[in-house]
């Protein structure tokens, strides 16, 4: 069936007695949710999520509160230029996405993938239209076989599907066992993950002039994104550009 094909009658019903058995669920609320919902969210919660849009920095995405001009930047940008060149969000980070972006990330609701894949591919249509590659953050191995999954690569190949990308989900690895961010501080983040990644070789080549988009689930203060963009520019990227699931919006984010 091509993509823009209607299901014919078979599929129909298939999908009518897969949805009776395993009726589709928020991804927020985990309330039953009727008919397609607004991509897998109930009527109560999708008000409540703040999708992000123009006008924001034009390299961090940090939304501003009035249009500041093209190309205009954040003062943190202003003070210290990120190690990747542009980063945008879905929506922010905050009490009415928190518990779909935790229940993604940690109690095994990958069924999300897809619905944030066409979010992120929509959201970072300008950083996906001339990428190279799309790569997720790598899990450490001990922390990938405790949780079972990365949440950050099924978000890459869901996102690089929708955007008709190349993913690479093994293109970086983390070479220690870093202590989890949360609870750190900007300073302490940095110190963290300084050093902590490196690009597998059989992607050497690959890496080399290449345009790279770099996928997570949040941004808090980016150190996490700007020690994976160091290490891809220093393999010879021509460009690393930062896509995530959601980002912390706070004053002197």
């Amino acid at each position: 069936m091509s993509p823009g094909a209607r299901p014919g009658p078979v599929a129909r019903a298939a999908r009518g007695v897969l949805d009776a058995l395993l009726p589709r669920r928020c991804l927020a609320c985990g309330t039953v949710v009727e008919g397609t919902g607004a991509g897998g969210v109930c009527a109560a919660c999708w008000p409540g999520l703040a999708f992000l849009g123009p006008p924001f920095c034009a390299c961090c995405g940090f939304p501003f509160e009035f249009d500041a001009g093209e190309n205009s930047l954040c003062g943190a940008c202003s003070a210290r230029s990120p190690a990747y060149g542009r980063a945008r969000a879905v929506f922010a980070y905050d009490e009415a996405s928190r518990s779909m972006v935790l229940g993604y990330k940690h109690a095994d609701r990958t069924d999300a993938a897809p619905a944030f894949g066409a979010w992120l591919a929509r959201a970072g249509a300008a950083l996906l239209e001339d990428a190279d590659l799309v790569a997720p953050v790598p899990l450490h191995r001990t922390r990938l076989i405790r949780r079972r999954y990365n949440q950050s690569a099924l978000l890459a190949q869901a996102a690089a599907r929708a955007a008709g990308r190349r993913c690479v989900p093994d293109l970086l690895r983390r070479t220690r066992r870093t202590r989890s961010q949360g609870g750190l501080g900007a300073s302490a983040r940095r110190r963290n993950v300084q050093g902590a990644f490196a690009l597998r070789e059989e992607w050497r080549e690959a890496v080399r002039g290449a345009r790279v988009v770099l996928v997570d689930d949040v941004l808090t203060t980016g150190a996490t994104v700007e020690a994976c963009a160091r290490c891809l520019t220093g393999a010879g990227a021509a460009s690393v550009d930062v896509l995530t699931l959601a980002r912390v919006v706070r004053p002197g984010n």
